[in-house]
C-alpha cells in the first residue's frame, strides 16, 4: 500500500480550474449543486440524465470518488455558463453504494480514535476533526486544524501500518471544522455553513457598526470563534438604506439648536438625536429633509407636534 500520499494543505487539487473559470455546458447535459455528505462542501456536477432533488449520486470530489446528495437543478437555458470547476457525476447511487457509506461511518469512528492515539503519542501540536473513508478508494482522509504546519511523518508512518492503505492529512480552518462537524448556531439554528452553503462572504466588524449591533465579540461570534456569517446576510440593505440619510455623529438643526445624530435605526425608521441639555429625541425618517446644498434639516412641522 502506497505511504507517501499524505497532505497537508488547505488548497485544491493542483489540477483543479481555477476558481474565477467559466466553464460552458450545452443543453445536452443537466447541470446540479451537489452536496459532498462528509464535508458539506457543495460542488457543482453535471450528468448526462435528468435526477431528482435529494437523490444521492457518486461524483468526483477535491479528496476523490465520493457520496454527494443532489440539491437541484441549476437553470440555464441553451448554453449553460457555470462558474468554476464542473464534476462529472458517475452515476446515482445504488443501494450498495449507500450500504458501502454506512459501513465506512462505522469504521470511520474507529479510525478516528485510532488517529487520535496517534495523535497523542507522537505529541503533536494539532485537533483531530474527523476521520472519512472514500466510497471508491482504498484511501482515508483526517481532516485537522492547528496554529501552524505539523510535522506529521512520523504519524503517517504509523497509520499506514494500521489502516494498510493510502493515508491523507488535510489541514483545515476553524471555518471549515464547524462546516464538517456542525451543531446549533445562537440564532437556534443549524449553523449557516454546514446546513446553507458552504460558500460564505468575507464578514468584516464594519459589517456589525452598520447594523448598529454589539461590539462585544462574544455576542457577534460563533462557535468557531470567527464573526457570525449572517452579518453579511442584511449588510448590503441596511449600507443601501443609510446611504439616502443623514450619518450617525453629523449635526442637524432642531429648532434653534445643533443637536448631534446618535443612532440611525433602520428598522424602526427613526433618527435619535442628542440635545445640549441631554434630552434624546426620536425623529421618524418622514420629518427629514435634505436641502440643495446636501445638508440635512428636521421638518418644522415636527416641531410643532
Amino acid at each position: 500500500m502506497s505511504s507517501d500520499a499524505a497532505q497537508n494543505s488547505k488548497t485544491d487539487n493542483k489540477h483543479q480550474a481555477p476558481p474565477d473559470a467559466v466553464q460552458e455546458h450545452d443543453s445536452r447535459s443537466y447541470v446540479y449543486l451537489v452536496k459532498n455528505e462528509h464535508s458539506s462542501e457543495t460542488f457543482v456536477c453535471s450528468y448526462h440524465e435528468d435526477v431528482a432533488d435529494r437523490t444521492y449520486v457518486v461524483a468526483p470530489t477535491r479528496y476523490g470518488m465520493d457520496l454527494g446528495l443532489v440539491l437541484g437543478k441549476l437553470h440555464c437555458e441553451g448554453s449553460c455558463k457555470v462558474k468554476g470547476e464542473v464534476f462529472p457525476i458517475q452515476r446515482p447511487a445504488s443501494q450498495e453504494d449507500l450500504e458501502t457509506y454506512e459501513r465506512n461511518c462505522e469504521r470511520e469512528r474507529e479510525a478516528y480514535t485510532v488517529c487520535r492515539e496517534k495523535i497523542e503519542k507522537h505529541k503533536l501540536d494539532m485537533k483531530l476533526i474527523s476521520a472519512h473513508y472514500l466510497l471508491d478508494e482504498p484511501k482515508v482522509l483526517f481532516f485537522f486544524t492547528a496554529d501552524s504546519r505539523v510535522d506529521f511523518r512520523n504519524l503517517v508512518k504509523d497509520l499506514v501500518t494500521v489502516f494498510r492503505m493510502r493515508i491523507e492529512l488535510r489541514q483545515i480552518g476553524v471555518r471549515d471544522e464547524s462546516r464538517v462537524t456542525g451543531g446549533m448556531a445562537v440564532c437556534g439554528r443549524g449553523l449557516c455553513c454546514n446546513t446553507i452553503t458552504d460558500k460564505l462572504k468575507p464578514v468584516s466588524i464594519k459589517m456589525a457598526k452598520e447594523q448598529n449591533l454589539s461590539l462585544n465579540s462574544m455576542k457577534i461570534s460563533g462557535p468557531c470563534g470567527r464573526l457570525l456569517c449572517c452579518l453579511a446576510y442584511e449588510y448590503d440593505f441596511y449600507h443601501e438604506q443609510k446611504r439616502d440619510l443623514p450619518s450617525e455623529g453629523s449635526r442637524i438643526p432642531c429648532g434653534d439648536e445643533l443637536c448631534r445624530i446618535t443612532e440611525v435605526n433602520i428598522l424602526s425608521r427613526k433618527v435619535y438625536i442628542s440635545s445640549g441639555d441631554g434630552r434624546l429625541i426620536a425623529v421618524p425618517f418622514s420629518f427629514l429633509r435634505r436641502q440643495e446644498d446636501g445638508k440635512w434639516r428636521i421638518d418644522s412641522s415636527f416641531l410643532e407636534e
